[in-house]
């Protein structure tokens, strides 16, 4: 008897389909390993934010510089930089804050003060709507806010600004990749807040030239009444998996900004898978 017992769970482990030890979803999916969702990706630069949400324990750091000049308004420079890092439940958090190097003068509460320093600190979330983070086809919702009362005199606010984005991904190939974004944000949480709030559309276009450099191209819309539109372009670098070196250059086509040109360059790096 205990020799029929042991032949039969001999014939039952070797029945394909029945093995105890049976790949996950991610591991059978044959994308794992392109180079599009392997290689680092930056939410930076231009107007698109890419659908890749960080695994769990990956940290990423984006830094960049623009300089903004033309057009009818003034000369501007500016910094920023954004911290993602990989959460469970399909989650990434975010924060980021800018800096302004100088500005026009505003009128506040205080008075006239000169608009430059930190920019208020935004907090959000990327959620991840897709099967598993290596499908050709990535979707994602980004929330976020300003943060009120943060920054630098002349430039927070005293109430939040929240926004949001619906972000999809397309892999083309093994390595290029098509982005959009659709989005609203506003400043303030009333109903005249929404009532003024702002739209964004963007569709950017991403691939290598060789192993380690690639360009990126983008074109984006925005405003209410008052469309504004522009264009973005740039080439990136990395010398290591772990880093990634891009610089851009861009032209605002219509709206208030019309005829604004703006160069920049910026730099990521990432740490864990």
């Amino acid at each position: 008897m205990r020799k029929t017992t042991l032949l039969a769970a001999a014939a039952l482990l070797s029945v394909p389909g029945l093995t105890l030890a049976q790949n996950t979803a991610e591991e059978n999916n044959p994308n794992t390993d392109a180079p599009f969702v392997r290689n680092i990706r930056a939410d930076r630069p231009g107007q698109t934010i890419t659908a890749q949400v960080l695994q769990p324990g990956r940290v990423q750091l984006e830094t960049g510089f623009q300089r903004q000049f033309g057009g009818a308004g003034l000369a501007q420079s500016q910094s920023a930089g954004t911290l993602r890092v990989g959460f469970f439940n399909s989650m990434e958090l975010r924060v980021t804050q800018g800096y302004l190097h100088n500005g026009p003068t505003v009128l506040t509460e205080a008075g006239n003060v000169v608009a430059k320093g930190y920019a208020p600190v935004v907090v959000g979330t990327k959620l991840m709507l897709s099967p598993n983070y290596d499908t050709r086809t990535q979707v994602a919702i980004l929330v976020e806010a300003a943060v009120p009362n943060t920054g630098s005199a002349g430039l927070r606010s005293s109430t939040w600004a929240p926004g949001g984005r619906l972000l999809v991904s397309e892999q083309i190939g093994e390595r290029f990749g098509l982005e959009a974004n659709f989005g609203f944000s506003q400043r303030g949480l009333t109903a005249k807040d929404i009532s003024n709030g702002q739209f964004l559309g963007t569709l950017a276009l991403n691939g290598p030239l060789t192993d380690k450099t690639g360009f990126f191209v983008e074109a984006y819309g925005g405003g209410r009444s008052n469309l504004s539109t522009g264009t973005t372009t740039g080439l990136y670098w990395r010398p290591i998996p772990q880093m990634r070196v891009d610089v851009t250059a861009g032209q605002a086509i219509s709206g208030l900004a019309a005829g604004t040109s703006t160069v920049g360059a910026g730099l990521t790096f990432k740490v864990g898978r």
